[in-house]
């Protein structure tokens, strides 16, 4: 029955249990780093790209809006933007759902 269950056998207490104790800490540590690195400093950058963009609207900008529909802005309320998309055609959105300010004359090209 013996062949079956191989024998255990106590290690030697050393100094290298230690260094072996740290490395998983050391990878979880640095998967971390790793992630805030790659994912969330990225992601606040566009954020505050995004928020300062939002700020510095003014009447008469060329916008395009998280939707694909483009225009220029008539009149901004505190959290409402009027698009002249067309002729005698105004749509309200919301400022956040402006995704771009595109250059002067963009909407004369198309």
């Amino acid at each position: 029955m013996s062949w079956f269950i191989s024998q255990a056998h106590a290690q030697a207490a050393d100094g290298q249990s230690s260094q072996g104790d740290l490395f998983p800490l050391i990878m979880i540590i640095g998967m971390f780093v790793m992630l805030y690195f790659l994912t969330i400093r990225p992601q606040r950058k566009r954020q505050k790209e995004h928020a300062e963009l939002i700020t510095n609207l003014s009447s008469g900008d060329e916008v395009v809006t998280s939707s694909g529909i483009m225009g220029k802005i008539s009149k901004i309320d505190d959290d409402y933007v009027l698009l002249k998309v067309a002729d005698n055609v105004e749509l309200k959105f919301q400022k956040v759902s402006i995704h771009a300010v595109l250059p002067k004359g963009t909407l004369k090209k198309i």
